[in-house]
């Protein structure tokens, strides 16, 4: 199993951006550089300021600070688990060949 590169989350409520409707935000599995100033154990917790320093950096269409902050609850959560997912090794996200 690869690890994937890219993830999409369908947003539950649509971020109004000026006449822009966005209803889902495609995720980049980040590098090293774009995850500085961040704890990495605060981004496997879903750290809330963690996400909102990293998404932005990560996201298409970009995501500003504001656009995650005002973000509904539940997308978010849907969007920490897809930066978590990416820091896994890809041994973790196999599944078990316990026989």
């Amino acid at each position: 199993m690869n690890t994937p590169k890219t993830e999409t989350v369908q947003l539950d409520t649509p971020i109004q951006r000026g006449e822009q409707n966005i209803t889902e935000v495609a995720l980049r599995k980040p590098n090293a550089g774009e995850l500085r100033g961040v704890a990495l154990t605060a981004l496997l917790a879903m750290d809330v300021e963690s996400l909102v320093t990293v998404v932005p950096r990560i996201s298409t269409p970009t995501l500003t600070t504001a656009d995650v902050r005002g973000m509904d609850p539940a997308d978010l959560v849907q969007i920490g688990g897809a930066v978590a997912g990416f820091l896994l090794q890809k041994r973790l996200l196999e599944p078990s060949q316990a026989t």
